[in-house]
C-alpha cells in the first residue's frame, strides 16, 4: 500500500451555483489521495489540492468550525462549486 492509499481524504460537494460545466452537483464525493479523483474536474481538484495535502499529514484547519474538515470552492466564479474535505477514519 502506497502512502496515497494510507491518507485518504474524502472530497463532497455541499453547495452549487449555477451551472458547472463538469457536471459536479450537491451530494457528490470521491475518495482522494494525492491523485485526482476519476470523474472530477481537474480544475477543481487543482484548487482542493493544497488543503487535501494538509488533511492527508494529519493537519488541521484551526479557523474552521471543525479543524479536521475544511470548506473550499472551485475557482469559477460564475458557477461555483463548494466542497468539503475530510479524514476518513
Amino acid at each position: 500500500m502506497t502512502a496515497y492509499e494510507e491518507r485518504r481524504v474524502k472530497i463532497r460537494v455541499v453547495s452549487q451555483t449555477g451551472t458547472c460545466e463538469a457536471g459536479h452537483k450537491v451530494g457528490d464525493e470521491w475518495t482522494a489521495g494525492g491523485l485526482c479523483p476519476s470523474n472530477m474536474c481537474s480544475w477543481a481538484f487543482n484548487t482542493v489540492f493544497p488543503y487535501l495535502q494538509v488533511l492527508m499529514c494529519d493537519g488541521s484547519f484551526p479557523w474552521e468550525k471543525d479543524p479536521k474538515r475544511c470548506t473550499v470552492a472551485c475557482g469559477d466564479p460564475a458557477s461555483p462549486v463548494v466542497f468539503e474535505l475530510f479524514r476518513e477514519e
